[in-house]
């Protein structure tokens, strides 16, 4: 009869979570400018049995707030008890962001194109720096929480990258209604992780600022889906149906105007099908968005007055 290996501990910032600990530590970022300490709170799940040790995170543009309460929701979740392997969790990646209602850190720099950071250097290379140093080398995998931006509404999908085939399976495991492949941007969490040989799988829904009930609840289960599936929790894996796409495309408006979408998001379109409309306020002139094939719309802007060039649609095709 063969013999389970145990775990291997978590060591944070100094901390460590020993196997079959659960735990709250936290990173130590800067201080605002009245003196109080702003870190980052990182909570801890250390099955006994060995096994990977997979990141959960939220918050990494602070106005992402979906993202934050699924992770909380999990947190309270009384089921979630990790059998074998590591849980790290991460609600709120850029607490200044959070605080502020804003995508940024207070100096408008991007912690999502300032990785892997430097220690001595802007406030969002800083926040890049510590996470990079200190959570990155702990776990095997990750799965990081997103949403679309102000008036941008994603409906629930994954993306993955083209180049590591195992971000695909994560993807699958996930089950979220759609998932595709999406390049690695300059100074991103993903790219970074990606050359230190971490797969990341980025889970986009809902919009900003907004609460989105059902792209909270696919995200809860999108994240349990993968620890069952990996044997880390108990449960069932659901039967696989998300939809892949081969190519994703933006339909952009031809004209300024006031934009009325005609379909909803999340839903099958024909080539040639009306999307939506673009009209003057004065009712002389109207433009009609067509579909440039067969597909579906997994983004939408909520935006009633564009200008020429906006982006109205993301549309993917299988």
């Amino acid at each position: 009869m063969a013999i389970e290996k145990e775990n291997k501990a978590v060591v944070i910032n100094g901390d460590m979570i020993s196997p079959g600990e659960n735990r709250q530590v936290k990173i130590n970022i800067a201080r605002l400018p009245t003196g109080t300490l702003i870190d980052i709170p990182v909570h801890v799940f250390n099955g006994k049995k060995a096994g990977p040790a997979v990141l959960v995170q939220a918050g990494l543009h602070g106005d992402e707030i979906n993202g934050v309460e699924t992770l909380r929701r999990l947190l309270q979740d009384d089921q979630f008890k990790i059998k074998k392997g590591a849980v790290i969790v991460v609600p709120i990646l850029n607490v200044f962001g959070f605080i502020h209602f804003s995508r940024d850190v207070p100096d408008g720099k991007d912690v999502n194109r300032s990785f892997p950071g430097r220690k001595k250097g802007s406030l969002a290379s800083r926040i890049a720096y510590h996470y990079t140093n200190e959570i990155l080398p702990q776990i095997d995998f990750g799965i990081d929480l997103h949403t679309g931006g102000g008036l941008r509404h994603n409906f629930p999908q994954i993306r993955y990258t083209l180049e590591d085939e195992k971000s695909k399976d994560l993807a699958l495991l996930f089950n979220a209604p759609f998932h595709f492949s999406s390049r690695l941007i300059t100074g991103s969490f993903r790219k970074t992780a990606f050359k230190m040989n971490k797969p990341i799988i980025v889970y986009e829904a809902g919009e900003s600022m907004r609460f989105d009930e059902k792209s909270i609840a696919i995200g809860v289960q999108g994240v349990k889906n993968i620890l069952i599936g990996l044997g880390m929790l108990a449960g069932k894996p659901p039967k696989k149906t998300s939809i892949w796409f081969d190519s994703t495309r933006w339909i952009r408006a031809s004209r300024a105007g006031m934009f009325i979408p005609e379909v909803k998001n999340g839903s099958s379109i024909l080539k040639g099908q009306v999307l939506g409309t673009i009209t003057d306020t004065y009712a002389k002139k109207s433009n009609k968005i067509k579909a440039p094939f067969d597909g579906f719309v997994f983004c939408m802007n909520h935006q009633a007055v564009v200008n020429q060039g906006d982006a109205l649609f993301h549309i993917g095709k299988q």
